[in-house]
C-alpha cells in the first residue's frame, strides 16, 4: 500500500522549472558597415559555458552562456553573447544526484532558448541567423568531471568549441 499522507508528499523528490529568462545579451559589430562588403564566408567560433549557483533553499540558478564570433580574415563581422538562465527547484533530491541534474538536465532545458536568442540577435544585425547544433550536455558534464578528476581543481563550468 502506498503512503499518501501529507508527510510522505512533502518528502517526494521535486525537480521543477520555476522560470527561464534572458540574463544578459550583447552584440558587437566593430567593423560595420564596411564588413557587409566582404564576400568571403566567415569563420565562426562558438563557445559554450554552463554555471550554476544556489539562490535560496532548494532553488538554483543555472546559466548557459553562448558566445559566437564570426570573422573574415582578421576582421570581426560580429561577436554575440547570450546568457540564458533558469531557476530550478530541487527539493528532497539526494546530494549526489544534484550535480548531474544541474549540469545536464537544467542546461538541456535552457539551451533551446539560448539558441533562439543567438539566432535572433545575429539576424537583427543583418546576417543570416546562426543555427546552433544541438548539444549533448551529458557529454560536456562527463568531460568536465574527467577534467576535475585529473586536475583536482575546477573551472567555472564546461566549455566547448564548436566549429561551424
Amino acid at each position: 500500500m502506498t503512503d499518501t499522507s501529507p508527510a510522505a508528499a512533502t518528502q517526494a523528490p521535486v525537480f521543477q522549472v520555476q522560470r527561464v529568462y534572458l540574463k544578459d545579451a550583447s552584440l558587437e559589430m566593430p567593423n560595420a558597415p564596411g564588413i557587409f562588403l566582404e564576400n568571403e564566408n566567415p569563420k565562426v567560433d562558438v563557445q559554450l559555458e554552463v554555471s550554476d549557483a544556489p539562490v535560496v533553499e532548494a532553488l538554483h540558478e543555472v546559466v548557459v552562456r553562448v558566445t559566437v564570433t564570426a570573422k573574415v580574415k582578421d576582421k570581426t563581422l560580429f561577436l554575440v553573447e547570450g546568457k540564458q538562465a533558469g531557476i530550478f527547484e530541487l527539493r528532497n533530491i539526494p546530494a549526489e544526484q544534484k550535480p548531474p541534474i544541474l549540469g545536464i538536465g537544467c542546461p538541456t532545458t535552457i539551451f533551446p532558448y539560448a539558441r533562439e536568442t543567438i539566432a535572433s540577435l545575429v539576424n537583427r544585425a543583418g546576417f543570416p541567423p546562426i543555427n546552433l547544433a544541438p548539444v549533448s550536455f551529458e557529454a560536456l558534464y562527463m568531460q568536465q568531471m574527467q577534467q576535475m578528476q585529473g586536475q583536482q581543481g575546477g573551472g567555472d563550468g564546461p566549455r566547448i568549441e564548436i566549429a561551424s
